[in-house]
């Protein structure tokens, strides 16, 4: 569970952006977002490849 104590003289939006952060950090909306649907070992390994692949190319391609 994540906490945020409000400081005194903070305001409102201050804190929210802090809490927005600390669950940035922990990366709770992207398991979340993983855990709506199922997908299956060979789908997800695939797509893995795939970014992997992109990422090769966007690195080791000087025009792209």
């Amino acid at each position: 569970m994540i906490f945020v104590e409000v400081k005194e003289g903070e305001s409102f939006d201050r804190a929210i952006k802090r809490f927005k952060k600390k669950v940035e950090r922990v990366r709770v909306l992207k398991e979340v977002r993983a855990r709506m649907h199922y997908v299956k070992p060979s789908v997800r390994r695939k797509a893995e490849k795939l970014k992997a692949r992109y990422r090769h190319s966007m690195l080791h391609n000087p025009n792209a």
